[in-house]
């Protein structure tokens, strides 16, 4: 046989993009002379990330339903039927061996097409709530790599495969030391850390406690590595100390986790998995505006293993205090939360997703 040849699609948010470009290199790493091509949906992120990754993208002409009715929702049609022309011609031409997919609305027709060639499939949810895309596909694909129990609610059981999200292959094992991330952070060694995560573009709702709480922090003796993401930083720099460390982004994670204590994030698919590994208390603030609260589902699903607190927005008033309270008066509790985040990672995910994909086209 000639060499392997894989189509990998997702996009959207880099929680479609990263794993995909994950999976990617691992397929690489593999088989070195094989060819990929990356579809995604135009004017997404996926056109920037996926490229800088090294990989040549397609873009469809594709976005997802609104959930109002707009001139968006009146063009859906028409994009979705150029976008399975497209996905159709795509297929054809480039003849895949196997096609991925990561969720995220390029996914959908690129799979759709794929499968009607009788292409195999693999398909790769990151949530523990299903995502559209993947729940419209289940039917047609051979394998579903999950990250989380319980799955079967919205899959075909005989075709699920827990196997965890791909995460960067740097924070698997954390290579820095704690001398080594102090310093880059021009941090105290002698102090408790905490660290903030808003996601890459920050979180407002974040923002706005942490700000309310700096001086509640500095206080209890602890110092801070804030990611208050791009759009923030600006407002939000000038709290920057000898204790607070801000950040519109940070490109050294690994030496962030190395250095921290303590950790308030997001919890969207990605960082949960990642967290996981890390395996430090944790405090969870779901997003509330994204499709299906999938976040809040994410972070429930570590919450019932004891493994995470979560605090929705709504009750960061009255509940934030309490709960972090609660975990950094007691060394038991913060043994008990790393003990258990730890025992739920899967730091071969993506190694266990390509061995699923190799199975297919051998």
């Amino acid at each position: 046989m000639g060499n392997y040849k894989f189509i990998l699609s997702g996009g959207g948010t880099g929680g479609h993009i990263y794993p995909a470009i994950a999976i990617a290199n691992e397929l690489k790493r593999r088989h070195p002379d094989a060819e990929f091509l990356f579809v995604g949906a135009k004017d997404r992120m996926e056109m920037e990330k996926v490229p800088q990754a090294g990989y040549k993208i397609e873009g469809l002409w594709i976005t997802g339903i609104q959930r109002k009715l707009t001139l968006k929702n009146l063009l859906f049609p028409i994009k979705l039927i150029s976008s399975l022309m497209k996905a159709n011609s795509i297929v054809s031409k480039f003849k895949p061996h196997a096609v991925i997919g990561t969720g995220g609305f390029a996914s959908g027709p690129l799979l759709k097409m794929a499968t009607v060639k009788g292409i195999p499939c693999v398909l790769q949810e990151q949530n523990s709530f299903a995502g559209i895309t993947n729940k419209l596909l289940k039917d047609k694909v051979e394998k579903i790599c999950v990250a989380y129990d319980g799955m079967e609610r919205f899959f075909p059981k005989d075709k699920i495969v827990k196997t965890g999200n791909p995460v960067r292959s740097d924070l698997v094992e954390l290579k820095a030391t704690k001398d080594e991330a102090f310093k880059y952070f021009e941090l105290n060694a002698d102090k408790k850390t905490l660290l903030i995560l808003g996601g890459s573009l920050g979180a407002r709702r974040i923002n706005e406690l942490v700000a309310d709480h700096l001086a509640y922090f500095e206080a209890t003796g602890l110092q801070i590595i804030w990611q208050c993401g791009k759009g923030y930083y600006e407002t939000y720099k000038s709290h920057q100390s000898e204790n607070i460390k801000v950040h519109a982004f940070l490109n050294s994670m690994d030496k962030a986790y190395v250095a921290s204590d303590f950790i308030i994030s997001r919890a969207g698919a990605g960082a949960v998995s990642e967290l996981c590994l890390v395996g430090k208390p944790t405090f969870f603030i779901p997003s509330p505006v994204v499709a299906e609260d999938h976040q809040t589902m994410n972070a429930l699903s570590l919450v019932g293993h004891e493994a995470a607190i979560m605090i929705r927005e709504k009750e960061l008033e009255s509940k934030f205090k309490t709960e972090f309270e609660s975990v950094f008066k007691s060394a038991e509790k913060q043994q008990e939360l790393s003990k258990n985040i730890k025992s739920l990672a899967l730091p071969n995910a993506t190694a266990d997703i390509c061995d699923e994909i190799e199975k297919l086209i051998q």
